[in-house]
């Protein structure tokens, strides 16, 4: 299996051209951008960096688990915010989630839908 694409039911839908993660040749899964959203609404939550941080990362979750893996086997994460200057709470919420992946971190001007945080990752899959 060189390229699979991975649909999450527990995670917002996709809001443009892409899917939510690409399993490659059976062992990486790229995980596409998970901003705060509500699986159910579509609507952002959180009004604070940290409170979007939170439901990004159960968005990133809820992908990696619907592949068939969990947070624990991501090998790097990215993660951008347009508000630098909340790093140290969304790094208070982030280590709620991982421990020990490779991770960067990034301030940006503007993320879709008027959100504060996003985050994205590689994940080595579990063998079966």
């Amino acid at each position: 299996m060189p390229r699979a694409t991975v649909t999450a039911p527990d995670a917002p839908e996709a809001i443009g051209p892409y899917v939510h993660a690409v399993r490659a040749s059976g062992e990486l899964l790229f995980v596409s951008g998970q901003i705060p959203l509500d699986p159910n609404t579509g609507e952002l939550v959180g009004e604070t960096p940290a409170e979007q941080a939170r439901q990004a990362l159960t968005n990133l979750a809820a992908v990696i688990k619907a592949a068939g893996a969990s947070l624990s086997d991501a090998v790097k994460v990215t993660l951008y915010t347009t508000d630098l200057s909340q790093f140290a709470a969304i790094n208070e919420v982030y280590a709620q989630y991982f421990k020990d992946s490779a991770r960067a971190a990034l301030g940006v001007a503007a993320l879709p839908k008027g959100a504060l945080v996003e985050v994205e990752a590689v994940v080595v899959l579990p063998e079966h």
